[in-house]
């Protein structure tokens, strides 16, 4: 008799899209096993008004709030076992974050935790990338999103440490990146070349995923660096409009990808890496990963 199929829900309430993904696995079986059953992405971008004002808007809050409920009631359609909600950039920078975190919380149920870059990072760890790609060797993980960019690092399949810049997409477009957080990274980033030779990127993140789908080597979830900045001088040569024509982008999607694209070149010029390996999962994933296996744990206890 097959063992019982088991549904858990991650949401993630970023700065350019709120998503939800739900992954299903039959009880007992490895967390490697965990498939997609559903994956739900609404281009809210709360980062553009909080980098801007400091706020989020009655309106925004209207359409989080709306969101949330949907989000809600797929859940319980799809009767899962557990759930984790996180915020990210916008949330932590906005005034009035934690107010209206606890609004969707009394009106629909739903926790939202307001997390910190670190979390942040060590959820997106907690997709397993290391065991994806063997445990030898020295890797950053770089998840880029649209209030900030999470750099890790593993070195022989652990996670040495992690970090968080205010460095973002919709942070880049309003022109709200400040350059104290562009000299900081690289800074980091030249102690990192020198300490760890050979450096190899992780990329995570919808963009970068895009990229990877416009000129990787599908074979191999590899992007060659000389493919993504020849990607970006085709993309960048073109207006939002043209883009989302030409390579059928989102029109959410047609404007960030550039300073993403920006920000993976910067990073890869100063580790000296000539590709990126792009394993297209991220926070929802680690999330739902660890809510599976805090299920198993609780099991045994």
């Amino acid at each position: 008799m097959q063992n019982k199929k088991l549904n858990f829900a991650a949401i993630d309430i970023g700065s350019n899209a709120v998503r939800l993904l739900i992954k299903s696995v039959n009880d007992g079986d490895s967390p490697d096993k965990m498939t997609k059953t559903v994956l739900l992405r609404v281009p809210l971008r709360l980062g553009e008004e909080v980098f801007g004002t400091g706020s989020i808007s009655g309106e925004k809050e209207k359409q989080l709030l709306r969101t949330v409920k949907a989000f809600r009631l797929l859940m319980k359609v799809y009767d899962v076992t557990a759930y984790r909600a996180c915020a990210t950039s916008a949330m932590r920078d906005a005034s009035n974050g934690i107010q209206i975190a606890r609004k969707v919380h009394n009106k629909t149920g739903i926790r939202l935790e307001i997390i910190n870059g670190l979390e942040e990072a060590r959820m997106v760890y907690d997709s397993h990338i290391a065991d994806l790609l063997g445990r030898e060797g020295h890797y950053i993980y770089v998840d880029v999103g649209g209030g900030s960019t999470e750099v890790s690092v593993i070195s022989n399949g652990k996670l040495i440490g992690s970090n968080s810049y205010n460095i973002g997409t919709v942070r880049s477009l309003g022109g709200m990146v400040k350059l104290a957080d562009i000299e900081s990274l690289n800074r980091d980033l030249a102690v990192l070349a020198a300490d760890y030779p050979d450096l190899k990127i992780i990329g995570t993140g919808g963009n970068i995923n895009k990229l990877y789908r416009l000129k990787g080597n599908k074979n191999d979830n590899r992007l060659d660096v000389a493919d993504l900045k020849a990607i970006y001088d085709e993309l960048k040569a073109l207006t939002v409009e043209e883009r989302i024509s030409a390579f059928r982008l989102n029109p959410d999607r047609a404007d960030v990808i550039i300073p993403a694209a920006e920000i993976f070149l910067n990073i890869a010029e100063r580790v000296h890496a000539d590709s990126i390996c792009v394993p297209t999962i991220g926070i929802t994933d680690g999330i739902a990963h660890a809510l599976y296996i805090r299920y198993l744990n609780d099991r045994e206890d």
